[in-house]
């Protein structure tokens, strides 16, 4: 299999020629919080799979709704129809979400959520006599997705840097992540601190800025780096007085991740745009959304002549059988009590590494619910990170699937973001083998 992989598929996000040295691992079948290989290997997926997996593999509630929903319609075009399982998500999402997203608009994948909350921001002032309200904020060490518009909007060089020529130009405030706040100095000060340059550039912009777009509490491709809900307060005050529109990029962190349904919540705010994907349909479907409110849809809604509409489509916009997953995630939120629950799982991953803050090579350990991210520094003292050319944290990933474990690395960060299936012993085996590979990684 692996013979046959590496000549046919090219793979996300990899140097392909790693693999010359680092070998492929072929999955044969998932069953909860573990991964099989074809050599009765298993691995515990401590990053879910790329952020997606909530409930385990091949979780018999999930299959069951896709069993159902294939019984009756597998796929039908969204524009001038409509069926029962996109209607009743929609009105459930409205009201698990922060007040006011009354719209649901549809896509199949993160990216495309986030197209579609910047063309909308931009069209509504459009249609509302302000086209030169065209420009965007973001901030530092952002990201938002690979599209050509979603990776504008980051700030990650890793991904951005290669593609600059063909982007659209940002404005980009600093970012409020506590990593480089002072010695005694909390994460809420250090984000009202940081705050005032954001205030400051939307203050000079306001004029033709249409939109803010931020990740609430982490930046999970940058390094799982965090912040104190404060900022998006501030935030969602300073986007009234400005009328600028608040985007929350909400995909990776929503649906439970950072310990409240949406993130967005511990900061008692409601977005203009709030953008969902990966943990929506649980690890099993691509299917994304951009919910907005009732007053940027207003600004579409008039005569065909007029030309107002919002003309965006994608071919399996509101598919019927991601839609079944996704109401069959809601329905496990509901009645399995899964934030309470996680509540103690997240207090359990921060007690199970906190020998670690007094390693010599680490320099942060940060949580915010079930994200929990270990930095690894060649100084203590001075934060001064390991040359990223020695790929630290690619080490510990080499230890972590000899121990059962699958801990695949953001550069020189270790993190977990498990599926909620997980318990307290496999949780305590994670922490062991991080700390076995930290060790190792950070050796010479």
């Amino acid at each position: 299999m692996i013979e046959r992989d590496l000549k046919a598929v090219w793979h996300p996000c990899t140097q392909m020629k790693d693999h010359e040295t680092l070998p492929l691992i072929p999955f044969k079948r998932g069953e909860g919080v573990w991964l099989y290989d074809f050599d009765g290997n298993r691995y515990i997926d401590a990053v879910s799979s790329w952020w997606v997996n909530l409930f385990g593999h091949a979780n018999p509630r999930i299959n069951e709704a896709i069993n159902q929903q294939t019984q009756q319609l597998e796929h039908a075009m969204l524009a001038g129809f409509t069926h029962e399982p996109v209607i009743d998500l929609s009105e459930r999402l409205i009201d698990v979400t922060p007040e006011g997203l009354n719209r649901c608009f549809y896509a199949d994948n993160g990216s495309s959520a986030i197209e579609v909350a910047l063309k909308m921001s931009y069209h509504y002032f459009r249609n509302t006599g302000k086209p030169a309200k065209k420009n965007f904020i973001n901030i530092s060490n952002s990201y938002h997705g690979e599209t050509l518009g979603a990776l504008a909007l980051s700030d990650v060089g890793l991904y951005r840097e290669t593609y600059e020529p063909l982007l659209m130009e940002m404005l980009t405030a600093p970012a409020p992540d506590a990593f480089y706040r002072e010695k005694g100095e909390s994460w809420e000060d250090y984000a009202l601190r940081q705050f005032e340059h954001m205030e400051k550039l939307m203050a000079e912009n306001a004029d033709n800025v249409c939109a803010v777009i931020v990740e609430p509490l982490v930046q999970c491709a940058g390094h799982m780096r965090m912040y104190d809900p404060i900022y998006l307060k501030k935030l969602r005050e300073a986007c009234d007085r400005y009328n600028i529109h608040l985007i929350a990029d909400e995909i990776a962190v929503g649906f439970g991740r950072t310990g409240t349904l949406f993130a967005c919540e511990q900061a008692g705010i409601s977005p203009d745009f709030m953008c969902l994907s990966k943990g929506l349909t649980a690890g099993y479907l691509p299917l994304s959304i951009t919910m907005t409110t009732d007053d940027v849809f207003e600004a579409f809604y008039d005569d065909f002549e007029t030309m107002k509409a919002f003309l965006h489509s994608h071919s399996y916009t509101g598919n019927p059988i991601g839609c079944a997953v996704a109401r069959a995630t809601l329905d496990i939120f509901r009645d399995d009590n899964v934030i309470e629950s996680n509540r103690e799982k997240a207090r359990i991953m921060g007690e199970s590494v906190e020998h670690l803050r007094e390693h010599p090579h680490v320099g942060d350990i940060r949580q915010h619910g079930m994200i929990l991210a270990m930095e690894l520094v060649k100084d203590k003292a001075t934060m001064e990170p390991f040359p990223w050319q020695e790929r630290r944290g690619l080490r510990v990933y080499q230890h972590s699937i000899n121990r059962e474990a699958l801990l695949r690395p953001l550069g020189n960060v270790t993190y977990f973001m498990p599926p909620y299936v997980i318990n307290e012993d496999q949780i305590r085996h994670l922490a062991t083998v991080a700390t076995e590979g930290i060790d190792k990684a950070t050796r010479d």
